[in-house]
């Protein structure tokens, strides 16, 4: 729902009660006001940026109540510029620290921003390759698809055996010869070279493993609903057929992936999958248990407006992973996680990681679905500095208490470009102080960036995640992400998703940073309003994939979660 000049006009008839409201229940201070005309400076790419050497970076901050200001800006003790916007050079390689002064009558503000002043920008090359090469069966089409940093202006070489064989930076390779295949990849731009070398093994396709993975063993539904079952990061499957039995009874056979499981009759079904290919079959044992309907288990009594519990929190890599503290089991992950949004005055942020990276909490009760905004969630975030979380909501409908249900997305502005059933691989480096190389099930690899400077910790990678992979699965966002003269913009997105500067889910757009949100929003796999009329749990996870340069990965960060039907 937009904000609306009826709206507006509401809030100023009720500003010093209303502000006072808002402020207090999304961590401000008792008694501030908006009311204060003392200058507000915001830099829309964050305080980082960089620039070659010799080369000018234009900044230019946003401004509140800064008509009448003056500005100033220094380097060191020297004075480089008075006016609104910075134009910036520098010949000299390193970080260079600057900072911003604006005056008016009723005060002064301040900031500060670093410019890395650069000799070169060099392509920088990501790709996760096995130890044991790539496997690719005889006559198989397999496309390579690298990630290449500072590549806009790239070249691009492939080598086979140390022939060349293309220019682009994707390749297909096929080969009806089994055996090793030595490739190289190189990118070139005008500043220097990456290049990076595996191994292709080529071999018959019975030696190939068929892989596969479910969500849980065990699924839950309420009673008239429907679920969607469905294998998950296939590997390997070349021309399988799948099909689907509950309780020794076939229900589906074919090409088709997933199966509907409607809930009508309350008990436990046994649901075994089966894929058949050329070469093998495997099989999959799983139950679905038909739970009594909606509302049986619904809590009621409890009356807490914060959240009052964390129930997971599975981070993807980030340069804030593992930074001040050292959880290295889910438990100790869980309550990191709780001291930072369970804290007295709500000011700390938990990094959720770069795409895919969630936390998991609950309340005292059970949150109801009034028509209207039902939940509250603080964020980080200011204009142009958004880095979107999806959030998605649980009903405990088999009453045990803990999130092993279905969980509903809630559709936002973008959900219609959205990239669903989308996941994640993510491979913890093989030594210290490395980037975190990850793949997607599209084909495409890329790495979280090790920062260094400001996040010096030994790995990125959670340190309670016990394999040397794991795999995260949710629904992509397109980013809006860009570099223009030197300056990242994470761009804002319209409504629907935490960690967003959105001038209509934050209600108050002129003093929150909170965003809010309808379980009337909530949908199925198909993108059908599901109407629940309660949820019992909420999951944030980071929505884009993508880094801003030296600002880093986007992450979503949260530090609150209420229920905001008791603010209203």
């Amino acid at each position: 729902m937009r904000v609306n000049r009826w709206f507006t006009v509401l809030c100023t008839i009720v500003a010093i009660t209303a502000v006072s409201i808002i402020l207090n229940s999304c961590g401000g201070s008792n008694g501030e006001r908006p009311a204060d005309l003392k200058p507000v400076i915001t830099f829309p790419s964050g305080n980082i940026y960089t620039v070659k050497v010799g080369k000018n970076i234009k900044i230019s901050p946003t401004y509140q109540h800064a008509e009448n200001a003056s500005f100033l800006w220094k380097e060191g003790d020297k004075t480089i510029s008075t006016e609104r916007s910075l134009t910036y050079s520098s010949n000299e390689i390193g970080d260079k620290y600057i900072s911003l002064s604006v005056t008016n009558s009723a005060g002064i503000a301040k900031g500060e921003i670093r410019i890395s002043v650069v000799d070169l920008i060099l392509p920088v090359i990501s790709y996760h390759v096995p130890n044991e090469g790539i496997k690719v069966a005889t006559g198989e089409s397999y496309k390579l698809s690298p990630t290449v940093e500072n590549g806009e202006k790239a070249t691009y070489e492939w080598y086979v055996n140390n022939t060349k064989a293309g220019s682009t930076k994707d390749y297909t390779f096929s080969s009806s010869t089994n055996g090793t295949y030595n490739m190289k990849f190189v990118a070139s731009t005008e500043d220097g070279k990456d290049q990076i070398s595996f191994k292709i093994v080529v071999t018959e396709p019975s030696k190939i493993p068929f892989k596969w993975e479910f969500e849980k063993d065990t699924y839950y539904l309420s009673q008239g609903r429907k679920i969607r079952i469905m294998p998950r990061n296939i590997q390997n499957e070349f021309d399988a057929t799948y099909s689907f039995s509950v309780n020794g009874t076939q229900k589906q056979s074919g090409a088709q992936k997933h199966f509907i499981f409607e809930g009508t009759v309350q008990g436990t079904y046994n649901l075994r999958v089966t894929m058949t290919n050329s070469y093998r079959s495997e099989n999959k044992d799983l139950t679905v248990v038909v739970c009594p309907p909606e509302g049986t288990y619904k809590r009621t009594g409890g009356s807490g407006v914060r959240m009052n519990k964390v129930y997971e929190f599975m981070a993807a890599p980030g340069q804030f992973i593992n930074e001040g503290y050292s959880a290295t089991t889910m438990a100790e992950a869980v309550a990191y996680a709780e001291s930072r949004l369970l804290s007295a005055n709500a000011d700390l942020y938990l990094s959720l990681g770069g795409w895919g990276g969630s936390v998991v909490v609950g309340f005292d009760h059970s949150i109801d679905n009034d028509g209207g905004y039902n939940l509250q969630i603080r964020g980080n975030s200011f204009s142009g500095s958004s880095e979107p979380g999806i959030v998605w909501v649980m009903q405990d409908e088999n009453g045990d208490g803990l999130p092993n249900d279905t969980w509903y997305e809630l559709k936002g502005s973008d959900y219609a470009t959205e990239t669903f059933d989308y996941a994640v691989t993510y491979y913890k480096p093989s030594s210290t102080k490395q980037p975190v190389q990850w793949t997607d099930n599209k084909g495409v690899s890329g790495s979280i960036d090790y920062m260094g400077g400001y996040h010096t910790q030994d790995y990125y990678y959670p340190n309670w995640v016990s394999t040397n992979e794991y795999t995260i699965y949710g629904s992509l966002l397109k980013h809006k992400t860009s570099y223009t003269g030197g300056i990242w913009v994470n761009g804002n997105f319209n409504w629907g998703y935490a960690d967003n500067w959105s001038s209509v889910d934050r209600v108050f757009p002129s003093i929150e940073t909170c965003n809010h949100f309808k379980i009337g929003d909530a949908i199925d796999w198909q993108g059908n309003p599901v109407n629940l009329k309660y949820i019992d749990f909420v999951k944030v996870q980071t929505g884009v994939n993508m880094k801003a340069g030296i600002i880093g990965e986007n992450s979503t960060e949260v530090q609150d979660f209420r229920d905001y039907n008791l603010m209203k």
